[in-house]
């Protein structure tokens, strides 16, 4: 299964490691959109910033 992460807010002002776990997840400015593979890693990182991004389940 895919998920597709969308960044929503801004970076400004968030801790150094959040900022990090965006940039490994690809995501770079505000509209960015990537396809990731479900795993238990990847649901890690999205639950570290989920106040900054959405998602949704890929069929």
């Amino acid at each position: 299964m895919k998920i597709k992460i969308i960044q929503k807010k801004s970076k400004i002002g968030i801790s150094p490691s959040q900022r990090a776990t965006l940039s490994a997840l690809g995501l770079r400015k505000i509209g960015s959109v990537v396809e990731k593979e479900a795993s238990p890693q990847i649901e890690g990182m999205i639950k570290k910033v989920d106040h900054l991004v959405s998602t949704e389940e890929i069929k």
